[in-house]
């Protein structure tokens, strides 16, 4: 068995003390990712959008191909002609 008395004794006594910290750290993702979801949602909706399109940023959380998916539809955001725009009359 190993001895961990030069490291300030038992390491599950170490991830018990951390438990608390990592579930706070955790509701404050949830609570930002559920915040930047209804953000964009109100965003998309102003545009002419369904705002349920802003359901796909959460892709984000898959590994490698999640931030490429989130990239394209920015950039197609961006670049996009919003039916928002069509339907106002011209000034």
């Amino acid at each position: 068995m190993n001895d961990y008395s030069s490291y300030g004794g038992d390491p599950s006594n170490m991830m018990a003390m951390m438990g608390p910290y990592f579930a706070v750290i955790v509701i404050i993702g949830l609570a930002i990712a559920v915040f930047s979801i209804f953000c964009w949602w109100k965003i998309f909706s102003k545009a002419g959008y369904n705002g349920a399109l802003s359901l796909v940023f959460l892709a984000g959380i898959i590994p490698l191909i999640g931030p490429i998916i989130c990239l394209v539809l920015f950039i197609w955001f961006a670049f996009a002609e919003w039916p928002v725009t069509k339907r106002a009359p011209p000034a």
